[in-house]
């Protein structure tokens, strides 16, 4: 049916250029010859019975994890001049906006060189769009904020969870060990530390036990 259709518009097309185009008579067997060629194309190949394919590109997942936000907010400074960024920067995030995001904060250290907590917010941000995985880029921002503020839990606590995101399971043991180590009973991140570490301890084992299993065999 759609291929009649698509003829009975090319027979239409032939008369307005006959009509109104001033197709000259020379070119009537020629242009005719063509409308009739791309017809007969779409008789032949054409299937006008088969289901559209959606153009909208599909979302991509948001790796953005909310429970940092909980664990920057106990390590960091909650209303020094790094809050109005790092806040901006999560909506962004939320949105699935990483790039953006990871851009404003890189503004942010521009006016702010000094402030540990948007380096750190930056590394942060750089992970996320990066799906998790550490970049030299993530790196030196944790490295910049550790020198700014040696003392500072959030660098050496969010470096370790970019290596644990990165599969470097080792690198980030060593960092949150040390951390673990200089943090005070009462400090109010400790216990998720603990946790991560403890989880980290339990997915590590298995790879040396499969390792001997394997040289056995």
């Amino acid at each position: 049916m759609g291929w009649i259709i698509l003829l009975v518009i090319a027979i239409a097309l032939f008369g307005i250029l006959v009509k109104w185009g001033r197709l000259p008579r020379t070119a009537f067997e020629l242009t005719g010859a063509a409308l009739l060629l791309g017809v007969a194309g779409y008789a032949w190949q054409g299937e006008p019975g088969m289901a559209g394919v959606s153009v909208t590109p599909a979302e991509k997942p948001n790796s953005f994890d909310e429970d940092s936000i909980t664990s920057r907010n106990e390590m960091g400074e909650r209303f020094g001049s790094a809050r109005e960024w790092l806040v901006f920067s999560d909506s962004l995030n939320r949105s699935g906006k990483h790039g953006t995001a990871a851009n404003y904060l890189r503004n942010g250290v521009r006016e702010h060189p000094d402030d540990p907590d948007l380096w750190v917010g930056l590394g942060n941000a750089l992970v996320v769009h990066a799906d998790g995985v550490i970049t030299p880029a993530a790196q030196f921002a944790f490295q910049k904020a550790a020198d700014i503020s040696p003392e500072h839990p959030g660098p050496p606590f969010f470096l370790g969870m970019a290596y644990a995101q990165s599969g470097k399971l080792d690198q980030a043991r060593a960092i949150w060990t040390e951390l673990l180590e200089r943090t005070t009973e009462d400090a109010p991140w400790r216990a998720d530390l603990e946790s991560r570490l403890a989880q980290l301890n339990r997915m590590q084992p298995a790879l040396p036990a499969a390792n001997e299993s394997s040289a056995r065999e």
